[in-house]
């Protein structure tokens, strides 16, 4: 059954579905969708084979890398065609050209963010080996789609087609990808200045580490920026490095879990590669020519988000005119009536006040400066990284990696186990204590310089055994690396977690990485409960009270504790941050760093009398609300839907299914969420895992929420839901005999009769170009 059929369309008669473009996608077998395989007449230097297993995650070998890179360019187009094409024009500020008007200022911000600005000296300075790799992966790309007979369902919707791609176009796709997580709270912050409590506010958000999520001047206009910053940036996840002495195998161990918005297609590729240069499995992102959390056969590593501010806003209002430059950009409307829009610059970066989406004061012009905008070179960082073989080459590889700021962990083949800061990040005094935004004229707010992963500390084989990472605040140094951060839950339990067993498997990792409960959560519920105790309650609401007494903190799917703490908390919060109060923090106490901070202390700050009256409607409230859901998993829900599901009027029709789900906003398995009495769905969390053994090349494990291939109707594009669930995985082995054993479906290549053509010889790589500065089984079948 298609997917409008299934789900219906509000209003509109059955018969018109069929008018409408890319609404009934055919089913397409894996077989069907590897014979839309470009094989022949390819242009490459030697022999190239793609195997495939069942759930259409390749493994390329290749006689060159620069035919390697080629393969992988052609399978990005393959499985991610309509996320490439989104990723060119997203980052280029080309929305309007799909959206319509809607989208024309949220194309003006993306202009004015500038993504584009570092690229042209990115690709002049890029050594010749990551040049060739690069241009050899956008001519993939591009040969896939002039070869590709039929277009993916949604094109037609969307009323685009295809474009080539350039190494331009990858450079840019980049800097969208890393985008500063930071922003959402520092564009929230804007609108907020000059208010009375607005020190208060701000003060509060240094010490709880805590970031809003982020407001623009239309709710729609957010939803875009923000979600392209949301699912597009790696903005969480989870990462254990495990040493030998603390291992069953005796070899070091990795457990990565990264955390991104969830949808349609998944924003990871994962995919195997094997040539001269390079022996790695891994995620990739769409549109990037690495390998971003995987394995090569001494190394395994995996990330987190270092939460690195490495943007600031300036008031540049009083520079003088001639230190702003000025420049009109067209914005093409899909349905006519284009527009011309100013963008501004200045040496701090450009004035993103000029956007009608972003908020500031009158007669104030704002500017963004960003580590971004600087010729850094992940590509090359990355490239070194699948090449690395010990805790040296893997702290040297991101030299000159810039954004955005990752924690990378290792587990090496030789027992060392180590985290690095991979960022070239501002190097200034502190943070601003009165105003996120700084005097442009005042020159000690200025930055002096930038210092990289060789400057900042790094952590090797530390005595406990065992590293974790879990966007939590770094290590002190001598150099500030950012404000906002996760909180301590998840990291506090997961080294719980892993101090309970000696000697911990792999069985050990992937329970881990299922764990639903929140230590803070149970001990945020009992300080409710003190200060509920001094009041009488009888009746329905002292069997609530019951529930959350002896909670836990497990968030598992069928708990009733879990409804009724957060019934509790959504009432609590809702009184007690009014605008009515002093206090009206209403909006910004919506994070969870927020609450194990400030809420006890702020509901014994209240007076007596007003304090039981608050808790007692509290109770009341949560009472009647909590009577609608059995179970944590009734409330809370992950939903499985393309991302055009959020388009008004079809959006329905890329909708799949809603599943009851377990997890929070601090359990190791993140399924995060808003304060909330109703029923609702997670939109950012554990959407992928990758656990790797030292001790076998072949112990590489993998699965996504979701599927491979990004081509709506394809037996590949959800299958990797239900094992998620189970917590089974797909194997990622790296020997040869495995390989072949598991990756079933081979397409051969040869170079064409006519050869390849002209291009500039591949440099064999080599990580001595590191500057002197800065039918695949799943996992329970294999075993």
């Amino acid at each position: 059954m298609d997917f409008a059929t299934r789900n219906g369309l509000p209003g509109v008669p059955r018969a018109l579905w069929r008018l409408i473009p890319g609404l009934r996608p055919k089913k397409r077998s894996l077989e069907q969708r590897l014979a839309q395989f470009p094989t022949e007449n390819l242009p490459l230097d030697g022999k190239l084979t793609i195997r495939w297993n069942q759930h259409q995650v390749p493994f390329i070998e290749a006689e060159s890398d620069r035919d390697l890179a080629f393969a992988l360019g052609m399978v990005h187009a393959h499985l991610r065609g309509v996320q490439l094409m989104l990723f060119q024009r997203a980052s280029q500020g080309r929305l309007s050209e799909m959206g319509g008007p809607f989208a024309k200022h949220v194309d003006h911000t993306l202009r004015i963010m500038s993504f584009s600005l570092p690229a042209e000296e990115i690709e002049r300075e890029m050594p010749e080996a990551t040049r060739v790799w690069t241009q050899a992966f956008a001519d993939g790309i591009t040969l896939y789609q002039e070869r590709l007979t039929d277009r993916p369902p949604e094109m037609a919707l969307l009323g685009v087609d295809f474009e080539p791609w350039s190494i331009r176009d990858v450079l840019i796709a980049g800097r969208l990808i890393g985008a500063d997580f930071n922003w959402l709270t520092q564009v929230a912050l804007l609108e907020k200045r000059g208010q009375p409590d607005f020190k208060e506010i701000w003060r509060r958000m240094l010490e709880a580490g805590a970031s809003n999520s982020g407001t623009f001047r239309s709710e729609a206009q957010r939803e875009a920026l923000s979600g392209l910053i949301m699912k597009t940036n790696r903005a969480g996840s989870n990462s254990v490095a495990i040493s030998p002495e603390r291992s069953a195998s005796g070899s070091a161990m990795l457990a990565n879990d990264p955390h991104l918005g969830f949808a349609l297609p998944n924003l990871w590729v994962l995919a195997g590669m094997k040539s001269p240069s390079y022996d790695v499995v891994g995620f990739m992102l769409p549109a990037m020519p690495f390998v971003c959390v995987g394995r090569n056969p001494d190394l395994a590593w995996g990330a987190t988000n270092l939460r690195a501010a490495s943007t600031d806003m300036y008031d540049v209002s009083k520079l003088p005119p001639e230190e702003f430059s000025s420049e009109e950009t067209l914005i093409k409307n899909r349905f006519g009536f284009n527009s011309k829009m100013k963008i501004r610059r200045t040496r701090f970066g450009p004035v993103i006040s000029d956007s009608k989406l972003i908020p500031s004061k009158k007669g104030e012009d704002i500017a963004m400066r960003w580590v971004g905008y600087q010729p850094t070179d992940e590509i090359t960082a990355m490239l070194r990284l699948a090449r690395a073989r010990n805790a040296d080459e893997f702290r040297h590889a991101f030299v000159n990696y810039g954004v955005p700021g990752q924690n990378f962990l290792f587990a090496a083949k030789d027992g060392d186990i180590g985290k690095v800061m991979a960022v070239n990040h501002p190097n200034r005094g502190g943070f601003p204590q009165d105003d996120p935004v700084m005097d442009a004229t005042d020159p000690k707010n200025d930055w002096n310089g930038l210092v990289g992963v060789l400057q900042l500390p790094q952590v090797i084989n530390p005595p406990d055994g065992v590293l974790v990472s879990a966007n939590n605040r770094p290590e002190d140094g001598e150099i500030p690396i950012g404000f906002l951060y996760a909180g301590e839950g998840r990291f506090l339990r997961i080294h719980e977690i892993l101090k309970q067993t000696e000697k911990l498997s792999l069985e050990d990792l992937f329970d881990l990485q299922k764990d639903t409960r929140a230590p803070e959560a149970a001990t945020l519920g009992q300080g409710l409960l003190a200060e509920i105790d001094q009041l009488a309650i009888n009746g329905e609401a002292k069997i609530l009270l019951e529930a959350l007494r002896d909670w836990d903190g497990d968030y598992r799917a069928d708990s009733k504790g879990p409804v009724a703490f957060e019934m509790l908390l959504y009432h609590v919060v809702g009184l007690l941050y009014t605008q009515e109060r002093d206090l009206s923090l209403s909006d910004h106490m919506s994070e969870w760093n927020f609450f194990t901070t400030f809420l006890i202390q702020d509901l014994q700050q209240l007076p007596e009398e007003e304090r039981r009256i608050l808790l007692k409607n509290a109770i009341e409230a949560a009472v009647q609300d909590a009577k609608r859901f059995e179970s944590w998993g009734e409330m809370h829900q992950l939903e499985i839907a393309h991302v055009l599901a959020n388009l008004p009027f079809v959006g329905k029709a890329y909708f799949i299914e809603r599943i009851p789900i377990g997890g929070s906003r601090q359990t190791p398995m993140k399924m995060a969420h808003a304060l909330n009495n109703q029923a609702h769905t997670t939109d950012f969390g554990q959407m992928a895992r990758h656990i790797s053994d030292m001790a076998d090349p072949d112990a590489n494990w993998f699965v996504i929420v979701g599927g491979q291939d990004g081509w709506i109707g394809s037996e590949n594009y959800t299958d990797q839901v239900s094992m998620w669930q189970a917590g089974d995985y797909i194997r990622m082995p790296l020997t040869a005999e495995k390989v072949q054993a598991e990756f079933p479906h081979v397409q051969s290549m040869e170079p064409s009769k006519s050869g390849p053509p002209e291009k500039p010889k591949a440099p064999e790589a080599s990580t001595d170009e590191t500057p002197a500065t800065d039918a695949a089984p799943d996992k329970k079948a294999a075993e």
